[in-house]
């Protein structure tokens, strides 16, 4: 089958070191307040991942909620972060981190454990800081504009996104591509763009309506025509829940599905479509679901040689399975 009727998606499994957040987006089904949670510990995390040894799970996404920089908590927790990547990577797993903003030494020594990492920036109009942002410090756009800069400088493959549908207006979405498009002309590290439409949670405080998924494709269409091609769009197929739709964002340029996983943790009212169902879905038209990895090829050689060889392994473990099906 020809690789252009191929969508990809990541075999992942997401750890979180901790709920708690200092922002207070009033979106968020995911954050609980500083203090009030708990931290895995790195036993706890051992024996999540030795079950996960064998099944074919790749990719460990590192995603937690974010502790202010000038915490005395911000070393402790980063440090947590930096031995959970180290344990999954020694047990065979690439990892992947998503903590909100880093400083630059933070994101130089997350290289070392780390096979790609990503951050949303969600939306550059400095209009949410008024409502959906009031509370969210980290959400500044040029501190999260500055991140895709630095991981662009830190050759560090990168994912990022725009969340639709939370107070931002049409022109916002195309001034929010354009800026990671010219970004991806200087360094060339963006691998994917994520088209996240707002889904309502139970947990969320902001009372507005989900994203017309009506109009996601043509918004998937232009963001093609924005982007580079070599940035894959990603979309959340959980968060669009009708077959049709989602055959039509693919047809409109999405081309990759996330990690799919046991649950969307930051999602969590929306269950993952698992593989089986999703395959039935894309070959309606034509599609295949083949596995990726969290890191593109074309970026292999900027990894340490240590990182290199399980990528090359999973790499191989991928192929095998491909000439299997």
């Amino acid at each position: 089958m020809s690789t252009s009727r191929n969508i990809t998606y990541s075999s992942a499994y997401t750890i979180v070191p901790t709920y708690e957040c200092f922002n207070r987006c009033t979106y968020c089904n995911f954050r609980t307040n500083p203090g009030e949670g708990s931290w895995m510990t790195i036993s706890d995390a051992e024996k999540l991942l030795q079950q996960l040894q064998n099944q074919n799970v790749c990719e460990i996404l590192i995603l937690s909620g974010e502790v202010h920089p000038l915490s005395s908590q911000r070393q402790a927790w980063f440090q947590r972060i930096y031995d959970l990547c180290q344990l999954a990577f020694s047990m065979g797993f690439l990892p992947h981190t998503n903590a909100g903003p880093m400083s630059f030494e933070e994101m130089q020594k997350l290289k070392e454990v780390n096979v790609s990492m990503g951050l949303m920036l969600e939306q550059l109009t400095p209009m949410l800081l008024e409502t959906v942002h009031k509370h969210a410090p980290s959400k500044l756009p040029e501190v999260r504009l500055q991140q895709l800069q630095w991981a662009g400088e830190l050759k560090i493959p990168f994912t990022t996104g725009l969340l639709l549908g939370i107070g931002e207006t049409e022109k916002d979405w195309w001034e929010s591509l354009e800026a990671i498009s010219t970004l991806q002309q200087r360094y060339g590290n963006i691998q994917e763009v994520i088209l996240q439409p707002h889904s309502p949670g139970s947990q969320q405080i902001l009372n507005a309506p989900p994203f017309n998924p009506r109009q996601f494709p043509e918004v998937i269409f232009q963001a093609r025509q924005i982007l580079p091609e070599d940035i894959t769009i990603q979309i959340p197929p959980n968060l669009v829940r009708d077959s049709q739709w989602l055959l039509e964002c693919v047809e409109a340029g999405a081309r990759d599905l996330g990690g799919i996983g046991p649950k969307d943790e930051v999602n969590p009212d929306y269950p993952h479509i698992q593989y089986q169902r999703l395959q039935e879905i894309l070959e309606l038209g034509g599609w295949h679901l083949v596995p990726r990895l969290p890191i593109y090829p074309q970026f292999d050689a900027w990894l340490s040689v240590e990182l290199q060889a399980p990528v090359k392994r999973w790499r191989d473990v991928f192929k095998i399975l491909k000439n299997q099906n």
